[in-house]
C-alpha cells in the first residue's frame, strides 16, 4: 500500500497560514483557523473542517485535480496528527453557526 508523504509550509508571520503539500503529487491544502480569520470558501475548490484544541479549522484545496481529491483526508488525518490531535473528527459541512449545509 502506498503511503503519501506530506510536508508544511508555515508562516513565521501567521500560525494560521499552514499549506500542507503531498510530495509525490501535486495536492496542496491551505489551512485556516476559523476563530481567528474570515474563510470564504472558493466553490472551485474541495473544503473540509475539523475541530481540534478547541479550534476550528478549515481546509482548502489548492488547483485540486481529480487524482489529489481522495489523499485530502489523508492530508487532513497527517495535519492532526502533527498539531497533536490525531482524533480531529472531519466533516464536509461548515459548522460555524448560520453556515449554509453543503447538499
Amino acid at each position: 500500500m502506498k503511503h503519501n508523504v506530506f510536508l508544511l509550509a508555515t508562516d513565521p508571520k501567521n500560525p494560521c497560514r499552514d499549506v500542507i503539500y503531498a510530495r509525490d503529487t501535486s495536492l496542496k491544502l491551505r489551512v485556516f483557523c476559523l476563530d481567528n480569520e474570515p474563510f470564504h470558501p472558493d466553490m472551485n475548490e474541495i473544503q473540509l473542517y475539523g475541530k481540534a484544541h478547541n479550534k476550528l479549522y478549515a481546509f482548502e484545496s489548492i488547483d485540486v485535480t481529480s487524482d489529489d481529491a481522495l489523499d485530502i483526508v489523508e492530508a487532513i488525518q497527517w495535519y492532526a496528527g502533527y498539531i497533536k490531535c490525531p482524533e480531529m473528527n472531519i466533516v464536509a459541512d461548515d459548522p460555524r453557526p448560520g453556515r449554509n449545509i453543503a447538499i
